[in-house]
């Protein structure tokens, strides 16, 4: 598995989306599934976690998406993982 890294979308300065990319690009999203906050998984075959949508970066807290990691079975968010997102 590749590292994982964020990708943010900024509109005026602030951020309006993100995605955290948590598998290898070269898989293809076959399903979707919507969480509280804001938040979308994407899975490749197999149920493998390819990323997270991250569709209101203002209303998602690192709590909480170091609980859907956790329920995931991904590794919590490391120190300033998140810091493009406080821009």
């Amino acid at each position: 598995m590749a590292a994982r890294h964020l990708k943010v979308t900024y509109r005026k300065g602030r951020p309006l989306a993100a995605y955290l990319q948590v598998a290898r690009r070269n898989q293809p999203v076959v399903r979707s599934e919507r969480r509280l906050n804001g938040l979308v998984v994407d899975f490749a075959a197999a149920d493998v976690v390819v990323g997270i949508e991250i569709t209101a970066p203002s209303a998602v807290t690192a709590e909480q998406l170091d609980e859907l990691l956790a329920e995931l079975g991904l590794p919590l968010l490391a120190e300033g993982e998140l810091a493009p997102l406080a821009a």
